[in-house]
């Protein structure tokens, strides 16, 4: 597999919203773009924050490149806007895949009418999902977060700040 190069630089860490992010400079995103063989869509990077490891995704967002900095990156990120941090990028040719929870699929194999929604759903809406369950922490935060997803799909309550559409 192909090695590519890190890219350093730092920036100071903003806010839209609660998400905190940083700009990536202009001559950086022109090697991630060469590296990744794109300049659009989501591009799947790995790099480091202050000297700590991460995964995550490029995206742009209102005609700008932005690193959303979430606080498996960097403690505490939101009550840190206005610090400057230290980035490595570069682009992730094999991104993590996302695992559905066992206890999820069990879920959508009992509750027919909810499994037959999800198959239904698009490919990114079923990762949205996949994603925002498999990174829950506590078993109790899972089991009540299934249960608002089974929900969804039936069509009986918002989940990921959704309604079902139909």
């Amino acid at each position: 597999m192909k090695k590519y190069s890190s890219l350093e630089f730092s920036a100071a860490l903003d806010i839209i919203g609660i998400n905190p992010f940083v700009f990536v400079p202009e001559g950086i995103l022109e090697l991630l773009f060469k590296q990744a063989g794109k300049n659009k869509g989501p591009i799947p990077i790995k790099g480091t924050v202050n000297k700590k490891a991460y995964t995550q995704t490029l995206i742009k967002y209102q005609d700008a490149w932005r690193l959303y900095i979430n606080t498996a990156m960097l403690d505490h990120s939101p009550k840190r806007v206005g610090e400057t941090i230290a980035i490595t990028v570069s682009f992730n040719p094999s991104p993590p895949a996302v695992m559905a929870p066992p206890a999820f699929l069990k879920a959508l194999q009992k509750d027919k009418k909810a499994g037959s929604m999800y198959e239904s759903l698009t490919p990114s809406l079923k990762k949205e999902i996949l994603r925002y369950l498999s990174h829950l922490k506590t078993q109790e935060s899972l089991d009540r977060n299934i249960e608002r997803a089974i929900n969804f799909l039936k069509g009986k309550e918002r989940f990921l700040g959704r309604t079902l559409p139909g």
